[in-house]
């Protein structure tokens, strides 16, 4: 149950599809930087072949539960091999060590059939892969108070745009991300209000952006 208890922490904590983190080698695991290298060079198998890194919510519970897995790990199987190792099982079916087998087909099957075990040996109902990653944004979100974060939050998912937000903020950078996402679980004030934001963000605009942004903001109120 011990890889099964890191899948669900790994999960939660990282928000990756299910598909990402069935193809994660360990190579790709940095728990010092508490970052995710989520890059199809590595052989991650990411949604349109997007390359990101992402970083872990730190959640302590589920950060010892994961370091402890991936302490496991790369004592027994190379870098390259996939951090949700396979079993090796022998004539009678019963798991004997970790392989270093690279993913195949059915990854997405063998990650939901381990988290069915884990729900039962808890006396849970089931929840698929899925839920994870909606429970590490629902999570993330909650504790974001500035635009800035909802943007971290966004980039961290490797989503596309986050609607309004994504449309007026810039891009943030790697460094910006891992700020942002380092301090949402633990609920550390940001050093502006959203308003001293804003207030820093239109003043950045020239005055032809500043003019999109007003007449977008009049759209909006239009709308609402």
């Amino acid at each position: 149950m011990r890889r099964e208890q890191a899948a669900a922490a790994m999960l939660f904590a990282s928000g990756m599809r299910s598909s990402a983190f069935g193809s994660l080698p360990i190579e790709a695991v940095d728990l010092e930087k508490m970052e995710i290298r989520q890059w199809p060079s590595l052989g991650v198998r990411t949604k349109n072949g997007k390359h990101a890194t992402t970083y872990l919510l730190d959640i302590p519970e589920l950060i010892d539960v994961i370091r402890e897995w991936d302490s496991l790990i790369r004592e027994q199987l190379p870098p390259e091999a996939m951090w949700y190792a396979p079993f090796r099982t022998d004539h009678f079916g019963n798991k004997t060590k970790l392989s270093s087998a690279s993913a195949g087909k059915n990854r997405n099957q063998a990650i939901a059939k381990g988290l069915r075990k884990l729900y039962r040996a808890a006396n849970l109902p089931y929840k698929s892969p899925h839920k994870f990653r909606h429970g590490h944004a629902v999570h993330a979100l909650l504790g974001a108070r500035t635009m800035a974060a909802y943007k971290a939050v966004s980039q961290n998912l490797m989503h596309g745009s986050i609607k309004v937000t994504d449309e007026v903020y810039a891009w943030l950078n790697e460094d910006d991300v891992r700020t942002q996402i380092s301090s949402l679980a633990v609920g550390q004030s940001q050093s502006l209000n959203p308003d001293d934001e804003l207030r820093n963000y239109l003043n950045s605009l020239s005055k032809h952006d500043l003019e999109k942004a007003i007449n977008h903001a009049a759209r909006l109120l239009a709308n609402g």
